[in-house]
C-alpha cells in the first residue's frame, strides 16, 4: 500500500511539474477584485461556463458592491441579472441568503475558513476551496470541478466521479502548498488539451503518463 502511494505521489509529481512549465500562467478564469465578488462569481459559475460568469458580473459588480447591495432589491431584480447563468431563481435565492449569513453572523466581513464559509447558503466545500485558495491565500483543500473529475480518472488517480471522495484521494497526492493551483493546471490542460470530446493525445505533454492514452487515439 505505501509503495502504490509512493509511486502514484511520484507520477503525480512528475505530471504536476510538466503541467507548470506547460501553463505558467494558469490562474483562475473567473475575474473579481475582491473575495466577496469571487464567491458570488463561483456561485453564478454552477452548471454555467467561467466566459459567460464573466459576462454577467461585468455588470453586476458595478451594481452591487456588498452583501446589502443584494438586498436592498427584489429577489426578481437580481434574477433578471444573472438570467443567463442558468438556474437563476435558485442562485438567486442562495445568493440573497448567503448575503444574509455574511451580515448577520459576519458582521458584513467575508469569512476566512472552511468551517464558516460552508454554513452559508449556496456555499459548499468546492464553493469555499475557491474562495479560500484564491483569494485568502489558503489551500485548506483541493477544488474538483469537471476537468479534475475527468482527467483525474482518464490518469487513473481516481475511479469515482464523487467529488468529495475525489478531493479526499488527490490530498495525500499532491503537496499542499500546491492545491490551489493544481486545479489551476488541470483546468487548462482539460480545455486545451485533453478536451472531452476530443482529446488531443498526439500533442499531450502528459500522454507518456496516462493509463488512458491509447483508447484516445
Amino acid at each position: 500500500m505505501r509503495k502504490k502511494l509512493s509511486d502514484a505521489k511520484e507520477r503525480m509529481n512528475t505530471i504536476l511539474n510538466i503541467l507548470q512549465k506547460e501553463y505558467p500562467n494558469a490562474h483562475c478564469a473567473l475575474n473579481f477584485s475582491n473575495g466577496f465578488e469571487l464567491l458570488i462569481a463561483t456561485i453564478l459559475s454552477a452548471q454555467c461556463t467561467d466566459a459567460r460568469v464573466n459576462i454577467v458580473t461585468q455588470d453586476l459588480f458595478k451594481k452591487y458592491h456588498n452583501p446589502a447591495d443584494y438586498l436592498n432589491i427584489s429577489e426578481e431584480e437580481l434574477q433578471e441579472d444573472i438570467h443567463s447563468t442558468g438556474f437563476y431563481k435558485n442562485k438567486a435565492k442562495n445568493i440573497r441568503d448567503c448575503c444574509k449569513g455574511i451580515i448577520e453572523r459576519f458582521g458584513g466581513e467575508l469569512p476566512d475558513t472552511m468551517e464558516q464559509l460552508t454554513t452559508l447558503a449556496g456555499v459548499g466545500r468546492k464553493t469555499a476551496n475557491v474562495v479560500l485558495g484564491n483569494w485568502f491565500g489558503k489551500n485548506v483543500g483541493i477544488t474538483v470541478d469537471t476537468h479534475v473529475t475527468r482527467l483525474m480518472n482518464l490518469l487513473g488517480f481516481v475511479t469515482t466521479t464523487n467529488a468529495e471522495k475525489i478531493e479526499k484521494e488527490l490530498m495525500p497526492l499532491v503537496p499542499q502548498v500546491q492545491w490551489a493551483d493544481f486545479t489551476h493546471f488541470i483546468i487548462s490542460h482539460g480545455r486545451t488539451v485533453c478536451i472531452a470530446r476530443r482529446p488531443q493525445c498526439q500533442r499531450c505533454v502528459i500522454s507518456k503518463l496516462c493509463p488512458s492514452r491509447k483508447q484516445n487515439i
